[in-house]
């Protein structure tokens, strides 16, 4: 039984719905790691870029909201289906783009399959674990918010430069591949519910009962406690979803125009600006799991933010004086800034599910991480507006990078607002 309850079928849900998300972000990270040669052959201004590279995240937040309750109704694998099948195809149509208004659209229809595939995918978690390890199973889950973006720009561009002479329209197509594989993982190995899978014989009863058994777990009594008003109504939440927003801010930011910066300013070719592009990470998966664990040990979420946001501060100063050549100091910068970046990613959600009661604390972060998109907007955005391009032709990323550091600044601020006793503690205390 042991045996079992360690290496049940739900590893296997896990491990799936972990690839789907791989895959998910491989789609994404295409027109990321492409734009600058994107911009050339569709003729797109810097201002265009921006808006191609930020429009993305209007749908997909508004998707964050709306999937979960999709994925309540209809199951998280029929949603997760839906979704996957949508970006495919985006992903495929963009293969075909001739202007700035299929980019725009394509962008959108991106959006809405990808936006509505991260809830189901944490519900069917969700169904598939016990709450007493269903936090180690997410985080696992979250592993790929770094993983994927250091191997995607590898393999795109490397899919680009030997087998396609560094065309990157053709990448668009190979990518159904991974997307129709995905499908057929989704539908072989997953079930909503554990039940679903006992019948056809995969899942034994031991297991069934192990995930169903939650009933060493602490009942709330008081009915505020059970509400989303109880985060709705406590300013804290604000200025956690402040510090949220310019945290997606600062990462998304760099994250879309970092290949075009590569290229642009700094004249890398398509295959060692791949690599480069992963470089921050490659240190972020390591950032990502030492901000949990030191969350852990010092039981402050602030802390970790504090050093997070004020490594960021310094690090995008110098990337604004960074002279093309210099690529020592470019690499340095860039491992360095994948660091601090991603170190507080792990710590602002768990800094929400421990303010408020369980019962809420899906609500909490779901609503949270909804709001935060809105910085994976306004940055790629902005930025493209700060970008400078001299009449010969130059480009001049120095503004952009002060942006990102302003940004940082917000963040570090908004962290010193935050406070972290649970909200059930505190209002016993007004009591």
């Amino acid at each position: 039984m042991i045996v079992k309850r360690t290496w049940g079928y739900r590893y296997v849900i896990l491990l799936v719905v972990w690839l789907l998300y791989i895959i998910n972000y491989m789609d994404r990270f295409a027109v990321i790691v492409f734009m600058p040669y994107i911009q050339e052959d569709l003729n797109l201004s810097p201002e265009q870029a921006g808006l191609v590279l930020s429009i993305f995240f209007i749908p997909y937040a508004l998707s964050q909201i709306t999937s979960g309750f999709l994925a309540d109704k209809f199951g998280p694998k029929k949603v997760m289906g839906v979704a996957i099948t949508v970006f495919t195809i985006a992903t495929a149509l963009t293969g075909f783009v001739k202007g700035f208004g299929q980019m725009i659209a394509l962008r959108l229809g991106l959006a809405l399959g990808e936006g509505h595939h991260f809830p189901p995918g944490t519900k069917a978690i969700n169904n598939w674990f016990p709450k007493k390890s269903r936090g180690k199973a997410l985080s696992f889950f979250s592993t790929t918010y770094v993983v994927a973006p250091a191997i995607a720009p590898i393999l795109l561009t490397a899919a680009s430069f030997y087998f396609f002479g560094g065309a990157w329209r053709p990448v668009f197509f190979l990518l159904v591949i991974p997307g129709i594989i995905g499908m057929f993982l989704l539908w072989y190995f997953v079930a909503d519910t554990p039940e679903k899978m006992q019948k056809k014989g995969r899942v034994s009863q031991d297991e069934v009962d192990f995930i169903n058994d939650d009933a060493d777990e602490e009942v709330l009594v008081d009915p505020r406690l059970k509400s989303p008003k109880i985060f709705l109504t406590d300013k804290v939440f604000y200025f956690g979803v402040f510090v949220c927003v310019f945290q997606v801010a600062l990462s998304w930011g760099i994250a879309s125009w970092l290949p075009t910066i590569l290229v642009k300013q700094y004249g890398l070719d398509i295959k060692n600006m791949g690599l480069l592009v992963a470089l921050p990470y490659i240190t972020g998966i390591i950032s990502i799991l030492l901000g949990g664990w030191l969350m852990d040990k010092v039981k402050s979420m602030k802390i970790v933010a504090l050093i997070a946001y004020g490594g960021c501060i310094p690090i995008m100063f110098l990337f604004s004086t960074v002279e093309k050549g210099d690529n020592t100091m470019l690499v340095i910068l860039l491992l360095l800034a994948g660091f601090f970046v991603n170190l507080n990613y792990g710590p602002l959600l768990a800094f929400l599910q421990n303010r408020y009661p369980k019962e809420v604390a899906g609500s909490a972060v779901g609503t949270g991480n909804g709001i935060g998109q809105f910085g994976a907007f306004f940055a790629p955005f902005i930025a493209g507006y700060l970008v400078k391009v001299s009449a010969t032709g130059e480009y001049d990323f120095s503004t952009v990078f002060l942006f990102f550091m302003i940004v940082a600044i917000l963040a570090f601020i908004g962290a010193l607002l935050l406070n972290e006793k649970p909200i059930h503690i505190q209002l016993e205390e007004t009591q």
